[in-house]
């Protein structure tokens, strides 16, 4: 069991990308990676094409990121789409990135379903455009059935209006007596968020080279391991997700406590 659990820096490396994929189904597969797609815009400046170039080909990466993803048996994947600070960007950019939701899913859907994947979508919906809500939404209803890996987006997703949804959903139900302020725990708050069915995320990946969490899965990544790269988006390939995969595995996770090696 725990030759399963964990990755031991003396061991021999393999070479090729379908062996290192094999060698990391022998040990433990993160079962919710959460990715901060980041560094579309920049991909496209350094090729001098207009930033909707970069959106565009870093959806393209979803694809074989979602397949390598299923295959290994991740059980949940969420994607940061669209933040609830992204509004603020020039309107020309934010009406191409609400269309790319249909395009995409609008091309991957029939292979979503075929390979059990089921996706989801976690954000307000208040301000996305009914277009590209119908596109998510009939995404969401054709793979309802499906028990595979779960692709979650986050679309117009911030995590402080997270926060503050629950804190209001929970006070409202005190208020009706559903609920006693001396029962929240970690547990019942977490309920009343976006994901309890997901699960926290075991490992978090951000493109790019920026160190931050942009107002992401601020609660839910407490205890998240963390895998930063200097790969822009559009670049990333699945050799990156199996790197940052293999440095998982690596990875001594306490949880705050010790395990039985570290006690003296």
């Amino acid at each position: 069991m725990l030759e399963k659990m964990k990755r031991w820096t003396s061991l021999k490396e393999p070479d090729s990308l379908s062996e290192r994929i094999s060698e990391c189904k022998n040990y433990q597969i993160p079962e919710h990676i959460a990715i901060i797609m980041d560094g579309n815009g920049r991909w496209a400046n350094k090729r001098a094409l207009p930033r909707v170039a970069g959106h565009h080909e870093g959806m393209k990466t979803v694809k074989p990121i979602t397949r390598l993803a299923s295959e290994l048996g991740v059980k949940a994947l969420t994607l940061y789409a669209f933040s609830t600070e992204n509004w603020v960007r020039p309107k020309v950019e934010v009406e191409f990135l609400m269309k790319l939701p249909e395009e995409f899913l609008g091309t991957f859907l029939p292979e979503l379903i075929e390979e059990n994947v089921q996706v989801q979508m976690m954000g307000d919906r208040a301000q996305v455009p009914v277009h590209t809500l119908k596109a998510v939404d009939q995404a969401i209803e054709k793979t309802a059935n499906n028990d595979g890996l779960v692709l979650n987006f986050a679309l117009n997703y911030g995590s402080r209006n997270e926060i503050l949804q629950a804190v209001k959903a929970f006070s409202i139900d005190v208020k009706e007596g559903k609920k006693n302020p001396e029962e929240l725990n970690d547990d019942i708050f977490s309920s009343y968020l976006m994901t309890p069915h997901l699960g926290d995320p075991d490992l978090l990946i951000r493109t790019s080279g920026e160190i931050r969490l942009s107002n992401f899965m601020l609660w839910q990544l407490a205890y998240t391991e963390f895998w930063f790269t200097d790969v822009l988006w559009p670049d990333f390939k699945g050799e990156h997700l199996i790197e940052a995969i293999e440095g998982f595995q690596k990875r001594s996770r306490r949880f705050g406590g010790l395990k039985s090696e570290d006690v003296t």
